[in-house]
């Protein structure tokens, strides 16, 4: 609704522009004025100019014809009819000088319509001109140099429209595209954790081959070793059952659906990991600050300490690309119960990459999925001079 309004209010302010110009230019206009045909119209009534001035008006006297008012009127309907309200304005400046509605008119119609279209609203905006010079082979002087001139204005509003269409239509295409990108970085991060979860599954499955093949060749075990195999069978039957239902949700869950609290998502890296990863920037000459004093023993299970691991690693990752020799910061923090809260923050760089490092900003789009897939929530940007990374991560008690 505030759009709406706010389009009214721009469509008032061009007709009340469009007002003050056309009466202002018959201060400047000399005999025949700005007109397609100006021989057509005549001395009389509704072709005549109305005159009129006060002390408001600068001491000018204003004028403007009754023809050139219902096109600057017209003016008001120029979104929702631009092309019969363009027709207005060329029938009024055949005959009187409308130039500005004119040009407003035409302008719109190059802006909002098809081709075809505006290539015929063009040829009959122009058509007068060619028009005029046969009927009246003898006119000489300013008539034919104002309508000269006109027809370059002409031209000109088009081509101006034109313009403005096709940068429309560039950031359309650039939005469109940008979509796509971030959908396709969406898909390829489930997809990439379901790779990962059916490495897991099959992991599972094997264990369960081995304890099945172990029980179907060991005829003399005792009952306590086949009590504890079968348990051993019954307990990674039940997870790989739920790890094959994670499989599938990631694969079938639209963007951004959470998932389930993680701990049937068991990863072979976690938070345990993160050490060892940092001691790796180290190495390579990062300068890395790790504080992991108020962390819960172990860390959280499954997708949720996969994903922590990885916005370690696409942290460290960024800073190495746009922050190259500046300071990293790493604080985590929380247990069983309260969830893990972690947060990376680095001065924020200038946009240069380092060469060799190749990126296009998806990473961060994968980290998003893969938190908001284990429920937590996720946030990046500059907070003052630094780059910060936020998350947090849920971890069941």
């Amino acid at each position: 609704m505030s759009g709406y309004r706010n389009e009214k209010t721009i469509d008032l302010g061009i007709v009340v522009l469009a007002l003050v110009l056309t009466a202002a230019l018959s201060l400047v206009q000399v005999r025949g004025g700005l007109a397609l045909s100006p021989v057509v119209g005549s001395g009389t009534w509704p072709f005549d100019r109305l005159s009129f001035s006060s002390p408001l008006l600068l001491g000018f006297t204003w004028a403007v014809s009754p023809v050139s008012l219902v096109a600057v009127g017209a003016l008001w309907w120029r979104r929702r009819r631009p092309t019969a309200v363009a027709v207005v304005a060329i029938a009024a400046a055949t005959i009187t000088p409308a130039v500005v509605p004119l040009i407003v008119a035409l302008f719109t119609v190059a802006a909002l319509r098809p081709p075809r279209t505006v290539l015929s609203v063009a040829l009959l905006a122009l058509l007068p001109v060619p028009v005029h010079f046969l009927t009246s082979p003898y006119v000489s002087g300013v008539p034919i140099a104002n309508t000269v001139i006109l027809a370059v204005l002409i031209a000109a509003a088009i081509g101006w429209g034109l313009f403005v269409r096709s940068l429309g239509e560039r950031t359309e295409r650039a939005e469109a595209e940008a979509v796509l990108r971030a959908q396709r970085a969406q898909r390829e991060a489930r997809e990439d954790i379901a790779r990962e979860m059916h490495d897991v599954l099959a992991h599972r499955l094997s264990l369960l081959s081995v304890h099945a093949g172990a029980l179907e060749f060991n005829a003399g075990a005792s009952p306590q070793e086949t009590t504890r195999a079968a348990a051993v069978i019954r307990e990674s039957s039940h997870q790989a059952l739920e790890d094959l239902q994670v499989v599938l949700q990631v694969l079938r869950s639209p963007a951004g659906n959470p998932g389930a609290d993680g701990t049937a998502r068991p990863a072979r890296t976690g938070l345990a990991e993160v050490p060892d990863l940092v001691r790796e920037s180290q190495d390579i000459g990062m300068k890395v600050d790790l504080d992991m004093s108020r962390v819960g023993a172990g860390g959280p299970p499954g997708i949720a300490g996969l994903a922590a691991y990885r916005i370690v690693q696409e942290g460290l990752t960024n800073a190495r690309k746009h922050a190259p020799g500046a300071r990293v910061r790493i604080t985590v923090e929380g247990g069983p119960g309260d969830g893990l809260a972690l947060e990376l923050s680095n001065p924020a760089g200038r946009g240069a990459v380092r060469e060799g490092i190749p990126g296009a900003g998806q990473g961060l789009i994968g980290l998003a999925e893969r938190v908001g897939l284990a429920g937590g929530t996720f946030s990046h940007g500059r907070a003052g001079a630094d780059y910060v990374l936020r998350a947090w991560l849920p971890w069941s008690a």
